[in-house]
């Protein structure tokens, strides 16, 4: 083989080897569609998955090595719900509350229905932001079940599914505040 040919198949793999990283790279990470961005936004994301990774090794760690705490009768968080759904076909009647903290960095909203939060936080993307709201609802004593990651352009949207945990005693007024305040860490002016 021709060193011509081999540059021209080293190239081609080059290019599918780029185009499949970057079709498993979300877009929010990948600024351009050139080599170098691609590669560096591909790095961008493994290394937030792999604090990610961390975060929930501790967090198994921590759960193997601490007694599984007994149930208390406290509440689980202090509110008061607001009237049933307006269903005449629902049986299991589903009561919501909901707050919402909005500010020029990020709007946040977070709705109790039954023993689960929704909290949703809409923003521009941020690197790290998702590990320091995932800090933040493990502080709190939330278990995270379902995790979802939307962006378009330069703008995010992360949808939790939260269970409510036995220690908590927030409202979700204080929630709302609590994530919100997470995306003013490491903000200088």
């Amino acid at each position: 083989m021709s060193h011509i040919a081999v540059e021209r198949n080293r190239r081609r793999q080059m290019n599918e080897h780029l185009k499949v990283l970057r079709s498993l790279t979300p877009n929010f990470y990948i600024k351009r569609g050139d080599q170098a961005s691609i590669i560096g936004g591909a790095i961008e994301f493994i290394k937030e998955l792999q604090e990610v990774l961390q975060s929930l090794e501790a967090k198994k760690r921590r759960k193997s090595l601490s007694p599984s705490p007994t149930p208390s009768p406290r509440p689980l968080l202090q509110f008061t719900p607001s009237p049933p759904l307006s269903n005449p076909y629902d049986s299991d009647v589903v009561k919501e509350l909901g707050a919402c903290c909005n500010s020029p960095v990020a709007d946040v909203e977070a709705k109790i229905s039954g023993s689960n939060v929704l909290l949703r936080t809409l923003s521009k993307r941020i690197p790290g932001q998702v590990i320091k709201i995932i800090a933040v609802l493990e502080r709190l004593a939330f278990e995270i079940l379902h995790l979802n990651i939307s962006s378009m352009e330069d703008t995010v949207l992360y949808s939790f599914v939260i269970k409510i945990g036995f220690d908590c005693q927030l409202s979700v007024e204080e929630l709302a505040h609590e994530v919100q305040q997470s995306f003013y860490q490491d903000i200088t002016y």
